[in-house]
């Protein structure tokens, strides 16, 4: 599998670039490589492609947050990216560039195509089918294509006419003092035609509300807040354009036994202070099961074992983490007679045999209450 260049690299502009800056180096890039200049030329089209897959990313304030945070990974996640061919690069931008895609994207003087606008929706998963990655379905109400008049908007049996305002130009031209302007006829919003009998179905709006229900693949190891991008399912495109993306965010419950921070999980696990002293064996959590560690003796409150790759995977290829595991020794709130008898027997040991740690407070103690009476 090739390896795919890095965006700012492609464009040959700097992370910090304005979105002019960006505009005009994806300009400079498509006239070089388009397919009219270049006939025939398979490496001109896919170097094409590749500068409308980069200005397609950083163009969008969205996408770039997501690409400078996780790289590819974190735009192609959930349903790749890129453009199946170069029609794709004509609907997408032929508005925005123009000439370079011979007049604006359109062909053979008809509406033009616009892709569809893009939906955004949330899925909540919980912690274990994020550690493995799973399959959802969705269900969302979207704007599809009307089958009845096959997006044309018009009665079944009849067709669009031109348009009587622009004359099916699309375009009108207004003059103001010594200046012409062409600007977007008013009465068909550029399409060139009009309906005169309307589809029973979408009432002329080419379109109609439906309920879509969809899978959707979540990766292993991705974390709330991260994003997942199902190309072509969003609204429809019209007069012929493609639809628009699907945009899922992800919401990651929160565990009753583990916290995640990135790759690694944290689980807190109490012992007595009797296993903490003299050392135990026990089972302790971890996301397949259980694992069998043995606690050594001396085990200090609040200390932190590491369990290797025992965390979550990394949704962008990287090494698992880690299961740190913390020891909080529990003191108890009531004891009985026998318990209380041994800890004062403990206690008295304490005071005959000071540890050096302890003496070395204990001192510091005496030294800190003297200065206070010395300054009586």
């Amino acid at each position: 599998m090739a390896t795919r260049r890095d965006y700012y690299e492609v464009l040959g502009v700097a992370k910090s670039a304005s979105d002019d800056e960006i505009k005009k180096a994806y300009r400079k890039l498509a006239g070089k490589h388009h397919p009219d200049r270049n006939p025939g030329d398979a490496e001109a089209v896919a170097s094409f492609k590749e500068a409308a897959e980069a200005f397609d990313i950083l163009s969008n304030p969205e996408k770039k947050a997501r690409y400078d945070r996780f790289g590819h990974a974190g735009v192609e996640a959930g349903g790749g990216q890129g453009f199946q061919d170069v029609g794709d690069i004509f609907e997408a931008f032929g508005d925005m560039f123009g000439d370079i895609f011979g007049g604006g994207g359109r062909r053979g003087g008809g509406p033009r195509a616009r892709k569809g606008e893009s939906l955004q929706t949330s899925l909540t998963i919980e912690l274990l089918d994020a550690a493995v990655g799973c399959t959802r379905e969705l269900e969302i109400e979207k704007h599809v294509s009307c089958v009845t008049c096959n997006g044309s908007g018009a009665k079944p049996g009849t067709q669009p006419v031109k348009c009587d305002y622009c004359d099916g130009r699309g375009q009108v031209i207004q003059s103001q003092g010594f200046f012409r302007v062409q600007t977007t006829c008013p009465s068909c919003r550029g399409r060139g035609t009009s309906i005169r009998e309307k589809c029973p179905d979408c009432r002329g709006h080419r379109v109609v509300s439906r309920a879509s229900k969809l899978e959707i693949k979540v990766p292993a190891g991705i974390d709330n807040g991260m994003q997942l991008c199902v190309r072509g399912e969003g609204e429809a495109g019209d007069s012929g354009g493609p639809p628009g993306d699907l945009y899922v965010d992800i919401r990651v419950k929160s565990h009753s036994l583990f916290k995640r921070d990135g790759r690694n999980l944290m689980c807190d696990v109490p012992i007595t202070f009797a296993q903490a002293a003299l050392g135990t064996e026990l089972d302790i959590p971890i996301l397949t099961g259980k694992h069998h560690i043995a606690v050594p003796p001396g085990t200090q409150p609040g200390e932190v074992f590491r369990l290797k790759s025992q965390g979550m995977p990394d949704p962008h290829g990287g090494p698992r983490g880690d299961l740190l595991v913390h020891f909080h020794v529990e003191v108890p709130k009531k004891l009985n007679k026998k318990q209380e008898e041994l800890l004062r027997q403990l206690a008295e040991l304490d005071d005959k045999q000071v540890s050096p740690q302890r003496k070395t407070f204990f001192d510091s103690l005496k030294t800190f209450f003297s200065k206070d009476e010395e300054a009586e």
